[in-house]
């Protein structure tokens, strides 16, 4: 059974992670659906994705520590690789690696429900990639979600500029899809380029984000034909023929 779902709304998608009875914690099976759904989303002429979670009660409660995922397949900017936006819409609780997949959304609308929080310093464990938040807010608020533990209602997310908006409960797929609709109607390839410079030449990258980055490139050329191909041939004892792929 699938653990992600995806809509399409015109050329918004919709992509949501659909574990509200585990308050849709990350497993493994939802890093690589949310990985493959993005992937199916940029190759496609789809303009915007929405990145929410089903229910109400979460966006996330962050990594399923029963079944525990390859985190960074689910990143935005890392394992979710696009230059079209992405918008998180967030309600309900927002904690560990949900709050490290939101952070990295282009945009977030956060319902007043939501709540972020980062309390690995509680459990003694971390992925390190939360340290990209002291780049996107204020150094000490981002230092107080490390460090206290302790949650931000969504009215002080969006006053120390984590939140673009703040709507009513059950509200926020549609606000968020309201933001879409005046991007569709924006020049693609500029959009693009400004996510690019922003990503890529701005925001700085934290130790974490990067070994995730190579990590995954090392993976795909790991797992390529061309990888298969030249083990045989060495059996073989023949030249290789490589495919680039």
């Amino acid at each position: 059974m699938s653990v992600v779902t995806v809509e399409q709304r015109g050329p918004v998608t919709i992509v949501a992670i659909d574990r509200p009875e585990k308050l849709n914690a990350i497993n493994k099976a939802v890093a690589i659906e949310l990985q493959q759904a993005f992937a199916a989303f940029d190759r496609s002429a789809q303009r915007v994705a929405i990145l929410t979670g089903r229910g109400g009660r979460a966006f996330s409660a962050g990594a399923d520590v029963t079944d525990l995922p390859e985190l960074w397949r689910c990143v935005p900017t890392v394992g979710i690789t696009t230059e079209k936006p992405v918008i998180a819409a967030v309600a309900g609780w927002c904690i560990g690696g949900g709050l490290v997949m939101a952070m990295m959304c282009d945009l977030l609308v956060a319902a007043q429900s939501a709540r972020f929080s980062y309390p690995e310093g509680k459990v003694g464990i971390t992925g390190g990639m939360i340290a990209g938040l002291a780049a996107r807010i204020p150094h000490k608020v981002a230092m107080e979600l490390m460090l206290l533990g302790e949650p931000i209602s969504a009215e002080r997310a969006f006053a120390v500029g984590l939140a673009n908006r703040v709507v009513a409960d059950g509200n926020e797929i549609e606000e968020a899809a309201a933001m879409a609709e005046k991007i569709v109607d924006l020049a693609p390839l500029a959009l693009a380029a400004m996510k690019r410079f922003v990503n890529d030449g701005v925001l700085p990258k934290g130790p974490a984000e990067l070994a995730a980055r190579y990590g995954a490139e090392l993976a795909a050329v790991r797992n390529s034909a061309d990888a298969a191909e030249g083990v045989l041939a060495f059996r073989e004892r023949r030249k290789p023929r490589y495919q680039g792929r």
